[in-house]
Parts: structure tokens; sequence; C-alpha cells
């Protein structure tokens, strides 16, 4: 299972988050962080990242990106958005942070800020036949985003940060009137411009998803900052919102980190937060808002892997498949059925990662093993599984390490008869990981040989899914029983080794 990493430079904080994505379920987060950083606050006020802030963020990003590196992702990702946007600094920023990572760093615009959050709502939250609002109200710009049946209908992206208002507007503790006013005044300006974009139609759900969301609807709620995961999908009403924002702006700083869910650090910057939450509901006349912890990063880590970065790693190069199928003519097998059947088996091992949990890289080795199974009929059609795992262990293969090859063969002997076991001599040699690999890649290639059994390509399509806690491969086809026999009879070794029910289905033909 491909493994992703996500860094979020926001104006307030930077976040980090690695997940390994799961074909047909959620990612699984494997390392989350998050540093305060005020990033925005001296762009938002003198209009540089100061020198302070630089090496801070650098400090940070160096620590995070060694907690991922450990996990060994396929594909990394980093944005920064709204205050590096407006800082006349960027460039330098942008090579340093760069470099404190290994990996490029991209200024995102305030579109594609939205489109990630959406992103990551859908993938955390999905809501694929709702209309949804989304409010995210960073340190430097709050995204508003309308979103219909699972896909973004629109998004607008305001300068209406928390950390770009407190600079602007709070030159008192608690805020005067005057302050307060001038904010608000702002924020109506400001979000007209929304409203009029995405329009005031009814809305199913609206979602928070920022920290001042979670600060609001952890302190309605009752929730412990400590405990703010706990807040996820939880709701507070429009009215709630009013009555807490109209509590919070009579308080100075100490009286707002007295009030449970704030915390000390965002209560520096909660009073202009909490208004723009207000007016936003309020613009759109939604009656509640509930939050998610979905965010950018999430987002990001969708989008890589639908763009799957990092699948080449699943891939023969170039190299690596010029020489199996050379191989392979070497030895008078047939190309079609070769390919076929390493489309076939790859096909298998990504719809069944949440099964098998193998990483992407064991595909490739199965891909060879596909390409040169067949090889041992030029000895004799007598054990010719034997007889390949010889050929292949024997050959010189360039492109392969020692241990792929050994690995290929040993998927070559047991892709028919007996199943993998330490008692083989071909084994003994593997690391823990590698055995298991065979075993669980066995089955896969022996049902993937046996949808093409004629050898004719008479499969056109094959799909494979998880239902009801059982595996149904859908295969089309003319005239297909003996692929669906041989099919069959391989699968045994599937429900053995995976314990799941497997049942091919043939697909229906349009008429």
């Amino acid at each position: 299972m491909p493994r992703y990493a996500a860094i979020d430079i926001g104006s307030n904080s930077v976040r980090m988050e690695a997940a390994e994505v799961v074909a047909g379920a959620a990612p699984v987060i494997l390392a989350t962080d998050r540093e305060v950083t005020r990033l925005g606050a001296s762009v938002f006020s003198g209009g540089r990242i100061s020198e302070e802030a630089m090496v801070f963020v650098c400090q940070v990003l160096t620590r995070m990106s060694q907690t991922y590196q450990r996990l060994d992702v396929a594909g990394v990702r980093a944005v920064a958005t709204s205050a590096v946007r407006d800082a006349s600094n960027q460039e330098e920023f942008i090579h340093r942070v760069s470099a404190a990572i290994g990996v490029p760093v991209e200024i995102i615009s305030g579109l594609e800020e939205a489109r990630l959050i959406h992103r990551g709502v859908q993938i955390r939250w999905p809501h694929p036949d709702k209309r949804i609002l989304i409010v995210d109200i960073g340190g430097g710009s709050a995204e508003i985003i309308a979103g219909e049946n699972g896909e973004m209908q629109g998004g607008v992206s305001r300068p209406l940060g928390a950390v770009r208002l407190t600079e602007t507007f709070m030159k008192s503790d608690p805020p005067s009137e005057t302050d307060l006013h001038r904010l608000e005044q702002f924020i109506d300006e400001k979000l007209d411009i929304a409203v009029k974009k995405i329009g005031i139609r009814p809305f199913d759900r609206a979602i928070g998803t920022s920290s001042t969301a979670a600060a609001m609807v952890c302190a309605i709620n009752r929730i412990p900052r400590a405990r703010r995961e706990e807040a996820s999908r939880l709701r507070a009403t429009t009215p709630q919102i009013r009555k807490l924002y109209k509590d919070l702006r009579s308080r100075d700083l100490n009286g707002r980190k007295r009030i449970g869910g704030i915390g000390p650090r965002r209560a520096e910057i909660i009073v202009p937060g909490a208004a723009v939450l207000l007016k936003v509901l309020e613009a759109f006349r939604v009656p509640a808002v509930y939050y998610s912890s979905a965010g950018v990063r999430d987002g990001i880590i969708a989008d890589l892997a639908s763009r799957g970065v990092g699948r080449a790693l699943s891939h023969l190069s170039r190299e690596q498949f010029l020489h199996v199928e050379g191989m392979a003519k070497k030895y008078n097998v047939q190309a079609k059925h070769t390919r076929r059947v390493a489309s076939f088996a790859h096909q298998l091992f990504e719809s069944l990662q949440a099964l098998h949990k193998l990483p992407p890289e064991y595909a490739k080795l199965m891909e060879a093993a596909a390409h040169l199974l067949d090889t041992g009929h030029f000895i004799s059609s007598v054990a010719h599984h034997k007889h390949s795992a010889y050929i292949v262990q024997n050959s010189d293969m360039p492109g392969f390490t020692n241990r792929e090859r050994v690995l290929v063969a040993a998927l070559c002997r047991f892709h028919r008869k007996a199943l993998p076991s330490t008692r083989y001599e071909l084994l003994q040699s593997l690391p823990p990981e590698d055995k298991r690999a065979v075993t669980w890649l066995t089955p896969l290639l022996r049902i993937a040989d046996g949808l093409d059994s004629g050898q004719e390509q008479k499969v056109e399509r094959m799909e494979c899914q998880m239902k009801n806690g059982g595996v149904v491969v859908t295969v089309e086809g003319e005239n297909i029983d003996l692929e669906l026999w041989a099919a069959e009879r391989a699968a045994d070794s599937f429900r053995q080794i995976y314990e799941s029910p497997l049942q091919f289905l043939r697909a229906r033909r349009a008429s």
C-alpha cells in the first residue's frame, strides 16, 4: 500500500501528515504533527517574513521531515498558503524551506487551497449525496467552499484569516468597540463577493475545518482542547456561536484562556476567527456548523494517491520490462499471454491491498514472474514450474538485485501445484517479509494465469472488488468456461491463504 506525506505551511501553523492509502477505504494515518509558528504575523504587519520566523519554520520542517522519511513514503507534497503568497521575500523563504525538507515547496493559490480542503473533507467524511458548505478559517485567509454530490461546485478565498485580522484590527485587549466595529465591517465587505459567487441556497450541512471551528465547537460542547479529536462531527448551532462570540469579545486574553476548549495560543486570535465563522453562518443562512478535522493535508494525500504518485514503484522499469520480455521470447513464451497475466495480477494486487498489506514494490516482482512463469516449458512440460524457477534463479537479470531474482524465481516455482513452505530450499534464504510476500502473492498469480489459461485472451475485462466480507471477481468475455474453471481451481489457494470467500461472476454483456 502506498504511503504519502503532506506538509501545509500555513499562516498560523505548520502541519504534517503521513498516511497509508488503501484501495476502497479511508487513508490510515501513520503520523501527524502540528506546530504553531505565527508565520503570518510579520507578513501582515510588515509585508515580509521575519528572519526569526523563517529560522523557526525551517527547524520545524526539518523535524517533521525526519518523521515521514522513516515511514518510506512514496511521495511528498509541501505547500505554502496565504502568508507566503503575500510576502515580499517569498522567493528566499521557498528556497530555504525547500532545502530544509529536501523537496520543492510550492505556493498554492486560494482556489487550489479550497480544492484540497474540499477533497480532504470528502475523504475523511464523505457526503456523496448532499449539498455542503465548508468554511476553513486559517491564519491568513478563509476558504468558503460549496460542494454537491461529492464534487466541488465553487470556492472562494478571502483575506479573513485569524492572524491577519488580529494584526490588523485588534489594537487593545479586550478589543474596543471601535476595533470590533471595524473588524466586522471588513468581514462583511470581504464576504459579499463569496455570497455573490456561491449564492444563498439551502445546504444540507455546513462544515468547519479549521482550528477556529475546532475551538468553538469544543467550547460549546465542553470538550477539553487536549481531546479536540472528539469534537469531530459534533455540532454547534449558529445561536450558540453568536453567544460564545459575544462572550469572547468582552474578555481579555486571560479571560479567554479560561474558556475550556479554546487553548492558550488560540485565545490570542480567537475573537477575529469567531467573528468570521459567525458572519459566514449568518451570510449563508445556515443554522449550525459541524466540525471536521480534515484539511489541506488530507486533500494532498488523496490527490497524491489519485494521481498515482509513486506508482512506478509497483511497475517494472523500462529496462526491467524489456529484459523479462526478451527473456520470455528466448524461451518461446507467448508475449500476449504473459502481458495479459501480468495485467490481471497487477489489478488483483492493487484491488486487494487492504487484505495482503504488501508494499508496492512486490507488485513489479509478481509482474516479472508473470512474464517468466512459463519459461520452463522450454525444458519440459512436466513440472514446468520447477524448470521456470531454475531458469530464473540461474539467469543473469540486469536491473534486478539478487534478492529480487530469487523472489521472482520463487513466484514461478509456486504458481502451480504446492503452496509456498519454508521446507523448500528456495525460500529458506529469504527474510520473513519476503517469505510472507511469496505466500500472499502466489494465489494472485495463479488466478491471473487461470484467467488466460487458454492463452487466447478471451477474458476481455476483469474487475476485483471487496464486498460483504469477501472478494468478488467479475470477468467479461465470450466462451470463457475454461478460463473460469481454471481460475476457480486457483481460487482454492486464495481461500486457504487469505481466509476469505472468493466468488467469480460473469459480466452481463450489453445486448
